[in-house]
């Protein structure tokens, strides 16, 4: 498995985890009350920090305890990593319509804000999850 590669397996499993947790942290603060009225700004900026520690620290991790034979980027990494942010750019465009509809119908900002993360996550998703199938298959 190349460099490239585990990184991709890590940025998956750390934005799975760390969305997950926030979902689970909203939803606990609701405690079967409103959504809109959650207190979300601090554990959605806990979220995105902690995702970005915590993808460094797993390639650093990774990288001690199985190295990988090269760090070099090739023409394949650089077609898949293209390939995969092409189709997330554009998941992420699809996904934005939803915000900017919230925004128009004057929605609560929890809705706003929730949609964008959502909206960023999906694309993150996609982007990893064909950058991997691209990994395994080929393009």
């Amino acid at each position: 498995m190349s460099y490239e590669e585990r990184g991709k397996w890590i940025y998956l499993v750390v934005i799975l985890v760390t969305y997950g947790a926030y979902v689970v942290v909203i939803l606990g603060h609701a405690q079967g009350g409103s959504l809109a009225e959650v207190a979300y700004v601090a554990p959605m900026l806990w979220s995105i920090g902690i995702s970005i520690v915590l993808s460094i620290i797993g390639r650093i991790v990774i990288e001690i305890a199985k190295p990988s034979e090269s760090h070099k980027v090739d023409v394949r990494d650089r077609e898949i990593d293209r390939f995969g942010e092409y189709v997330g750019g554009t998941v992420l465009g699809i996904a934005m319509v939803v915000p900017l509809g919230l925004a128009m119908m004057e929605a609560d900002y929890f809705w706003i804000a929730n949609a964008i993360y959502a909206a960023f996550v999906v694309a993150a998703l996609t982007g990893a999850c064909l950058k991997l199938v691209a990994y395994r298959r080929g393009m």
